[in-house]
């Protein structure tokens, strides 16, 4: 199959973050009054974007849905800006693989979040386009993200790339018509991510080269 464009999911992905995602949250939900454990961030929250977390955990109607979010940001950002989170192997794959696709992130994270952390780790010029929580009405796993990914790079689906590591980013993916997707082992256990085409340990240049050349 040809590759024509490559999306990126950020969380987990690019990010190797869930486990801050998920103390952040942890922490967050027992100052109002739900604590939550990992096991329960892990099995019912991940991969959902921040205000469907946020909206599932405290409460659809919660007083305070908006400000969570926001401190949820702003400890994330204080936690990653560094970029320590991407690896120097992705960054790596990233470079190589933006000089033969056009490359674009679909996360469910806001774009102030994303940005610091992608150009701390030198990478923002590699990606042609993003889209964030801030730029859809409807979170992963609906495909709305993924469509508007494939509209901004002018792509055909069926010959897009994605990485990604949750079962709402690999059905979200899979609605959108994307031809091949390949999911990260590093946050949930392998059986909940089935539907991707294959499963992989990391993103590296060996990877991009298997489908980019």
């Amino acid at each position: 199959m040809p590759v024509s464009a490559v999306i990126f999911d950020f969380n987990g992905t690019l990010s190797d973050d869930e486990p801050v995602l998920c103390e952040i949250f942890m922490h967050l939900f027992a100052e109002h009054g739900r604590p939550m454990s990992a096991q329960e961030y892990f099995d019912q929250l991940a991969g959902l974007s921040d205000p469907e977390i946020v909206r599932t955990w405290l409460g659809e109607d919660h007083p305070e849905v908006q400000a969570v979010i926001a401190e949820r940001e702003s400890r994330y950002r204080a936690a990653v800006a560094d970029g320590s989170t991407v690896h120097e192997h992705v960054r790596e794959a990233v470079r190589w693989a933006a000089e033969r696709a056009p490359l674009a992130i679909c996360s469910g994270a806001a774009r102030a979040e994303i940005e610091p952390v992608l150009a701390a780790a030198g990478l923002a010029s590699c990606f042609r386009a993003m889209v964030s929580s801030d730029d859809v009405v409807h979170g992963k796993p609906d495909p709305e993200g993924y469509l508007k990914a494939l509209e901004l790079l002018e792509a055909d689906p069926a010959e897009a790339l994605v990485f990604e590591d949750t079962e709402a980013g690999i059905a979200s993916a899979r609605a959108a018509g994307i031809g091949k997707v390949l999911a990260m082992r590093t946050t949930l256990e392998p059986h909940r991510l089935a539907q991707a085409d294959e499963l992989l340990d990391r993103i590296d240049v060996d990877v991009m080269r298997r489908f980019l050349l």
